[in-house]
């Protein structure tokens, strides 16, 4: 994100190594990985390992990637939203047979793998869970696909109403209901999250309209809100004097 770039943003895979050792319950994961500069590969043999580091507790949130700045870093120019789109089906789907099996070998049109071992596996069978960002058409399908969750954070800006997000979270999940029946999935298949935008402020404005901002996804078929922390750096995030209120909607 352009906005953060340049204040702390650590890396995932060391982070989410370190949390591992000083936790035992709770789940840990990324939200979102995606593939503007990671290739499958490594990436599989980083997430066996997180996944054997945390006994099994360990969440993939994936997604297409934008066009900021870490798209850039590697000094290729950024890619148009449909072959980014093409380039994360390519990417998951040799992802997903990484974490599958114990040797792979595939010859793809941007990833190709030759003998690459993934021993000793993912505790968690057949694979560490999928949690796919999507919002449009072939985005959806790779979620209703290969998902074990889809998170959206709905129309993106933070200057859109409050209606207008929630009633294009609601249509989205109309879609994948669709997408997942069309699928062969159960509607109930994928854990349907919100990511809530790290500007937002209006669903924090009182415990009232928080707690109708979660009955509103709630009608829409939503499953779990995540909500950023307050950024000591600038102030993104739940604004900090919120956060007792939040906690205690959610009986925290």
């Amino acid at each position: 994100m352009a906005a953060l770039a340049d204040n702390p943003w650590y890396g995932a895979v060391p982070l989410l190594a370190a949390a591992a050792g000083v936790t035992d319950r709770v789940r840990l994961g990324t939200l979102i990985a995606s593939p503007n500069f990671r290739h499958p590969v490594p990436f599989a043999k980083e997430l066996v390992t997180l996944d054997q580091l945390t006994g099994g507790r360990l969440e993939l949130g994936v997604g297409v990637g934008t066009e900021g700045l870490d798209a850039r870093v590697l000094g290729e120019p950024p890619l148009p939203r449909a072959e980014r789109t093409d380039r994360f089906a390519e990417w998951l789907s040799l992802l997903d047979t990484l974490l599958r099996q114990p040797v792979t070998t595939v010859h793809g049109e941007r990833y190709s793998a030759v003998e690459a071992a993934s021993v000793p596996g993912c505790v968690q069978q057949p694979r560490v869970p999928f949690t796919v960002a999507a919002a449009g058409p072939r985005a959806l399908r790779l979620a209703a696909r290969y998902g074990s969750g889809w998170v959206t954070y709905g129309p993106f800006g933070a200057d859109v109403p409050a209606e207008e997000w929630l009633t294009a979270v609601a249509e989205q999940s109309a879609r994948l209901t669709e997408t997942l029946a069309e699928e062969g999935r159960e509607a109930s298949a994928l854990r349907r999250v919100v990511l809530a935008g790290l500007e937002f402020t209006w669903p924090y404005e009182s415990a009232e309209r928080y707690r109708d901002t979660l009955g509103r996804l709630t009608e829409a078929g939503i499953d779990e809100i995540a909500i950023h922390w307050p950024r000591p750096d600038d102030g993104r995030g739940v604004p900090a004097a919120a956060l007792p209120m939040v906690l205690e909607v959610h009986g925290r």
